[in-house]
């Protein structure tokens, strides 16, 4: 917070800096006896008719009546990483995406409209790492008519907590009735010390296609078409582990697609049997090996919010958050 010559708290933005990184500090409920004040750290989305648009790193909105106000100031764009490899959102975006790829695909601008039956939100939700090229309402609606036309919901994926991210078009998307339905992190690590993990790895077994059995414990589709296995194998270089059980079904699975300097790990799934028994970890591990191999040096994967069990499993191997992104699902017309 800022502070005047005589230690008087100050406000120090304005209007002009919607879209800039700000802390305010303010009163928690200013008709109250014996003021509470909070703070609030994010970008500055909006600045309307008194009240102020916060959204945190986590995609949290917070709305601050400009009469409750006590101080605030611009802030760096994003603290620095104490951990992990450096690397951008743009980056990461793009890697994300080369790592599911969707059956069919089609430019608006910038945007990518992704669809593959259906099969994830991931494959079938817009990526816009940039402009549309025609005004936002013109674009949404491009959006709509398109997943439309293949029965499917539209959705578009945005970001949150990085130097950047979609705030503001965060904020538009809510403006314009679209609902966030899905929220997760991107969490990056050094690729090497998970390789170097103290895991039994030798009862995994990696191979370049995902078998029957692998498709049995993956359990996100009972019948996998052809768009599921297209998605799965998509990526630049692709590879599935698995943990044989006692029966067809593995005790554990693993995917991970190596691209460049980077590692993405995914469907790390372990059957309920054989959970906590250190399998995810020795998938993990087993994959990493084989990525340093081919060059890899960084990690990453994506858990969504509501999984505690997996953030403590990820932050334990030294994985931290980089960004959260969001699902955004168009109100029915």
């Amino acid at each position: 917070m800022e502070f005047t010559a005589g230690g008087r708290l100050d406000v120090r933005i304005t209007r002009a800096d919607v879209g800039k990184r700000v802390s305010v500090r303010y009163v928690t409920d200013v008709a109250a006896p014996g003021a509470k004040f909070t703070d609030a750290v994010g970008v500055l989305t909006s600045w309307d008719e008194g009240v102020l648009l916060i959204t945190r790193r986590t995609g949290e909105r917070v709305r601050i009546a400009e009469s409750a106000l006590v101080a605030g100031k611009v802030v760096p764009a994003a603290p620095a990483r104490r951990r992990g490899p450096a690397a951008s959102f743009e980056e990461l975006a793009r890697v994300t995406a080369r790592a599911w790829e969707p059956v069919e695909s089609e430019a608006l601008g910038a945007w990518t409209l992704r669809a593959a039956a259906g099969f994830t939100r991931r494959a079938n939700s817009v990526l816009p790492l940039g402009d549309p090229g025609v005004p936002l309402d013109e674009a949404l609606e491009r959006v709509r008519a398109w997943y439309a036309a293949r029965g499917l919901p539209a959705y578009v994926q945005a970001a949150t907590g990085a130097e950047g991210t979609q705030e503001l078009l965060c904020a538009e998307l809510e403006r314009h009735g679209w609902r966030r339905e899905v929220s997760a992190e991107v969490r990056i690590a050094g690729l090497a010390p998970i390789a170097d993990l103290d895991a039994d790895i030798s009862t995994v077994r990696l191979s370049r296609s995902p078998d029957a059995s692998w498709l049995h414990l993956y359990n996100r589709s009972d019948v996998p078409g052809p768009h599921v296995l297209s998605v799965l194998s998509s990526g630049p270089s692709v590879w599935f582990a698995s943990v044989p059980g006692t029966g067809e079904v593995p005790a554990a699975i693993g995917r991970c697609v190596v691209d460049g300097r980077w590692a993405g790990f995914m469907a790390v799934e372990v059957d309920p049997a054989y959970r906590r028994q250190g399998l995810a970890t020795a998938v993990m591990t087993a994959l990493a090996r084989q990525a340093l191999d081919e060059g890899a040096s960084a990690a990453w994967l994506q858990v969504e919010t509501d999984n505690a069990g997996a953030r403590a499993l990820y932050e334990g191997m030294g994985f931290a958050v980089h960004h959260h992104y969001h699902h955004y699902r168009a109100a029915e017309a």
